[in-house]
């Protein structure tokens, strides 16, 4: 008999070569009816795997992120066995699960068509029906290559052609199709119950533009219909919010051929634009913080000596002046280095807290820029804390309860993750693992749950990073602190302490926005461009209802915009339903309908754009109203 530990803790004794299917039905028929694949002694495998010795077992279904993953990759293989079957012929590239669904990328000279999407989606659908077993063959290197060479699938026989030596080659089948796949899947193709094809899009081989366009086709699949539905309706909604639809709508921002990745912000988007840096202004006044300004191009020296030279060069761009290199700045950091250096500092001084609205440029490849949120040039609400080695944790903690503050203005809920020390790093394991820890310190003493992301830090040190979850339950990483004990090392830079000696300060980069050009268009996205009225770039329009009561209108106007409260005036001969509509076209948060009745007793008709009709009130007692919910920043 042979003992499996289970997740719950408890132990069950089985007869070898059962199956992990088997065990599932054991515990509970449910469960074998859920379960998509096991972790076995910390390895994903198969179900129909047969088990042989004492072994550390945990069931996994869609509820988990791998389950989530292998039944999204499983109908990856179910499409691309579908097209095969309708345009045999049809080669092979690759076709893993993604954010929310998966995509397959195949060559054929045949074009995917809205019409040869849907009967494509049929035969996966049939497919589905035909309850197919997936199963696993594992082949040596020369039978692999055989095997692709003789279908002429030469894209396999690359990624074969690509694998270690020592590599486990295998492939798996449902019914008469077979592909290469380290695995693992699901146990039939029936599992996957309801599944989507969404779109068609090309795409480079490897995502090299040297190589040949390929068609891919994107999908999402879940194990009930009721969350397809769910999810497709999410992503209708996802469209109606794109930000880069209401931008040109609300008349924000647009991005021009003459500079692709380069944000043009209008009148309007600048009136949001500056209310999120005012804000931004003051709340680091209040918390401390000295601002400085940096500039955008310095030599390649200083960028050797951070270390971004080596690390980071391939996303920079570069000019040359009076003969000598220069780099146009990525970060900020560098700059806040040189301002620390420029004197003499005293252990009394610390901590020094400089933040930057500082404007930064990325070199992106064209295929992933997408509006404000991956662009090439961008403002980072960059901070640097400059501090003694007894002054970390507090620190931190400061900064957290800072970001904290600030995502709760806009109402968002975010969660945490800690990223350590990447492949390509500077400094010693030692440094590495102080930093990881003080920072994991600084998180506990706030009670924060948090997820390590293992290999993701900054080359310089291991960050926090905060994930915002917007109403539609997408996230977006926006806030980061990093602890670098690397920089004021690479810079020298020191600070007198009690004892009269130089010492080495310990270092935070933080941002909390990100980038202000992203934040916007998150933002954007979160509210459908419905603002709330203090970062409304119009909070109020003026409809007076006939001419005869236009100067009454700008008698209001007047009124409102002493109060500094944004305000527009519609004075077109139109009817007021219409000038309503418009209103409501444009997210403006306040419509003032005024006529005889307003005109006499020194009221306004007040309407909302989300509550509607709010009745008459008093013009004076509305601009209180509207005056305390700016102020207080509420999210109406």
């Amino acid at each position: 008999m042979i003992n499996v530990a289970l997740k719950d803790g408890s132990v069950r004794r089985y007869e070898p070569d059962t199956s992990l299917l088997e065990m599932a039905f054991d515990i509970s028929p449910r469960l074998a009816k859920e379960a998509l694949v096991a972790r076995v002694n910390g390895e994903l495998t198969d179900l129909s795997e047969k088990i042989n010795g004492d072994s550390s077992v945990e069931f996994l279904t869609f509820d988990s992120d791998e389950g989530k993953h292998v039944f999204r990759h499983s109908a990856s293989h179910v499409l691309a066995q579908a097209v095969q079957r309708l345009l045999p012929g049809t080669k092979l590239a690759i076709g893993p699960a993604i954010a929310n669904g998966f995509y397959y990328d195949f060559d054929t000279a045949q074009s995917f068509t809205p019409e040869q999407l849907a009967k494509i989606e049929a035969e996966v659908t049939k497919i589905i029906k035909e309850d197919l077993p997936f199963s696993r063959v594992e082949l040596s290197r020369q039978e692999a290559l055989r095997k692709f060479n003789e279908r002429g699938e030469r894209y396999k026989v690359e990624l074969i052609n690509d694998l270690p030596e020592d590599a486990v080659i295998s492939c798996y089948r449902q019914g008469e199709f077979d592909d290469l796949c380290a695995g693992p899947h699901v146990p039939s193709t029936g599992r996957l119950k309801a599944l989507k094809l969404l779109s068609v899009a090309g795409a480079y081989w490897r995502g090299d533009e040297r190589n040949k366009m390929l068609q891919r086709i994107y999908g999402t699949a879940f194990p009930k219909k009721s969350l397809l539905e769910e999810h497709l309706h999410r992503l209708e909604e996802a469209k109606r919010r794109d930000h880069r639809k209401l931008g040109a709508e609300l008349d924000l921002f647009s991005i021009q051929d003459e500079g692709p990745g380069f944000p043009f912000f209008h009148p309007k988007g600048m009136i949001l634009r500056n209310e999120l840096e005012n804000f931004w202004h003051e709340e680091h006044k209040k918390h401390g913080y000295d601002e400085i300004r940096t500039p955008v191009i310095l030599n390649r020296a200083l960028w050797e000596q951070s270390g971004h030279w080596d690390h980071y060069r391939e996303n920079m761009y570069f000019t040359r002046i009076d003969e000598a290199d220069y780099a146009i700045k990525p970060m900020n950091c560098p700059g806040s280095m040189l301002i620390y250096r420029s004197r003499m500092h005293s252990y009394r001084e610390l901590p020094i807290r400089m933040a930057e609205l500082g404007l930064v440029h990325r070199h992106e490849l064209s295929g992933v820029l997408h509006g404000l949120m991956r662009v090439r040039c961008f403002t980072q609400d960059d901070a640097h804390i400059f501090m003694l080695p007894g002054q970390v944790r507090d620190e931190i903690v400061g900064v957290i309860d800072m970001v904290s503050d600030f995502y709760q203005v806009f109402g968002f809920k975010y969660h945490v993750e800690l990223s350590t020390k990447p492949e390509k790093a500077i400094g010693s394991d030692e440094m590495w693992e102080l930093a990881t820890g003080t920072l994991q310190e600084a998180l506990e003493v706030r009670g924060l749950p948090y997820k390590i992301n293992e290999g993701d830090g900054a080359f310089y040190g291991p960050k926090i990073d905060f994930h915002l979850e917007d109403c539609l339950g997408r996230t977006w990483q926006c806030g980061t602190i990093q602890l670098d004990f690397q920089m004021p090392e690479l810079f020298d830079l020191t600070y007198v302490g009690e004892d009269g000696q130089k010492h080495r300060p310990v270092m935070v980069h933080r941002v909390v926005f990100g980038s202000i050009e992203r934040f916007i268009g998150i933002l954007t996205e979160h509210f459908a461009g419905a603002f709330p009225a203090w970062l409304a770039p119009v909070q109020v329009k003026v409809l007076p209802i006939t001419d005869r009561h236009m100067e009454y209108a700008h008698k209001i106007v007047e009124k409102l915009a002493q109060r500094d409260i944004r305000v527009g005036l519609d004075s077109r001969n139109e009817k007021v339903n219409y000038k309503i509509r418009e209103a409501q076209a444009q997210k403006i948060p306040y419509m003032l309908v005024v006529g005889d009745r307003e005109a006499e007793a020194g009221a306004v008709a007040v309407r909302h754009r989300s509550r509607g009709d709010l009745g008459a009130v008093q013009l004076k007692q509305f601009i209180e109203d509207l005056t305390q919910e700016i102020n207080n920043k509420e999210n109406k």
